[in-house]
């Protein structure tokens, strides 16, 4: 593993850490294959495949898209990052077969379709690619901060092929709706409840704004944007620590 990921996870350790959660468990990575796990606290982010510190999240996400998917290897994948245990399994299922994978972020500092660093800035509410160029499109804690999220789903539901899929993850909350926390207006952000933040890779901790708390009717979300059959799915972490992150999967008739 990279060192930036080590140095990454040692900060995270250090500031997740809950003495009277710590557990080593025995199963089986779905992204890497890898066998033992650690718990250093009771929040998602605190539960890790100690080969490829893969999260419950990214874990998820990645049995989702197998199981689904079972030819995902020869599909023309986007992802919604450029980095991390998911993306790195990404990387291996299409060098397995004849698909393709695109990857993408979005910087602040650098214009949507430039690129920074090998990898291209793109942003969800105004993608650069042409209609039906991909078969599937994943992202991990992306929507949650886009300003415009009904636009971005409009956008991912654009660039799919007819019966192409969408496998995401965003926190989603045990209630029916969904909660607008902030909303972005001509003269800048509009805070409508106590700003809320997550951490990121590029950015640092506690950096990324949270527009929204998803309930369960993310699903009507995509409906609106043309999707059909929506639904949530719960997975529980290989070695059975008892978190559970949900993947919202549907698909474009």
């Amino acid at each position: 593993m990279a060192l930036t990921g080590l140095v990454r996870a040692a900060r995270l350790a250090a500031r997740e850490l809950e003495w009277s959660a710590l557990r080593l468990g025995v199963g089986r990575c779905p992204l890497c294959g890898g066998r033992l796990f650690a718990r250093i606290s009771r929040d998602l982010l605190g539960t890790r495949c100690l080969r490829c510190l893969a999260s419950p999240i990214s874990m998820a996400i990645g049995s989702v898209v197998a199981r689904t998917l079972q030819d995902a290897r020869d599909r023309r994948i986007l992802e919604l990052s450029s980095r991390g245990p998911f993306h790195a399994f990404l990387e291996r299922t299409v060098a397995s077969g004849r698909g393709t994978l695109t990857s993408c972020e979005f910087f602040d500092d650098t214009p949507p379709g430039a690129w920074r660093a090998g990898v291209q800035c793109q942003d969800v509410q105004q993608l650069s690619y042409a209609d039906a160029s991909f078969d599937l499109c994943t992202s991990t804690e992306v929507f949650e901060h886009v300003p415009d999220d009904r636009r971005g789903f409009a956008e991912i539901f654009r660039v799919l092929a007819p019966g192409g899929r969408f496998i995401f993850t965003v926190p989603i909350a045990d209630a029916d709706t969904t909660v607008e926390r902030a909303r972005l207006e001509p003269d800048g952000v509009r805070h409508l409840l106590e700003p809320a933040w997550h951490d990121d890779f590029i950015r640092g901790a506690a950096r990324v704004l949270v527009y929204r708390d998803y309930g369960r009717d993310v699903t009507n979300r995509l409906a609106e944007a043309g999707f059909i059959d929506a639904r949530i799915e719960s997975v529980e972490d290989p070695a059975g620590f008892g978190c559970v992150a949900r993947v919202v999967v549907t698909r474009k008739r």
